[in-house]
């Protein structure tokens, strides 16, 4: 009967804790992806932009992002993804060369990868950024 008391209690401490880490996560989860749905990414004025090749980077939990963007007479020439951890966002990988096309940030998130097609646009901008 001790035995029994012992797993019982052992066992319930598990679920405790185990709770208190899953309600700990979804909130960590829900914070971050409102933090994302706000997001604002700022279109950098090329013009003042030096040639060069630079690297951003932007996280925002669940998804990371490092780019390296090529700037040549003031244009965008490349735009090269270097690390993407994402969930279900690797088609907001397609928007790299719609940067390039557009020569702009100023681009719609792919559906279905709204979080990525963010902090892609984001890593690109912080890139951009250092060109200044």
């Amino acid at each position: 009967m001790k035995k029994r008391y012992i797993f019982l209690l052992v066992l319930l401490v598990v679920i405790v804790v185990g709770a208190v880490g899953v309600r700990s996560f979804i909130r960590k989860s829900e914070v971050a992806l409102n933090q994302l749905s706000a997001l604002s990414i700022a279109n950098p004025d090329l013009s003042k932009i030096a040639d060069g090749i630079y690297e951003g980077s932007y996280e925002a939990f669940p998804v990371k992002v490092v780019v390296t963007v090529e700037v040549a007479d003031h244009r965008i020439v490349s735009v090269e993804l270097n690390e993407h951890r994402n969930g279900q966002g690797k088609p907001a990988e397609s928007l790299l060369p719609h940067i390039v096309a557009t020569q702009s940030l100023e681009l719609d998130a792919v559906a279905g990868a709204t979080y990525s097609s963010k902090v892609i646009l984001k890593a690109v901008e912080q890139a951009l950024l250092q060109g200044r």
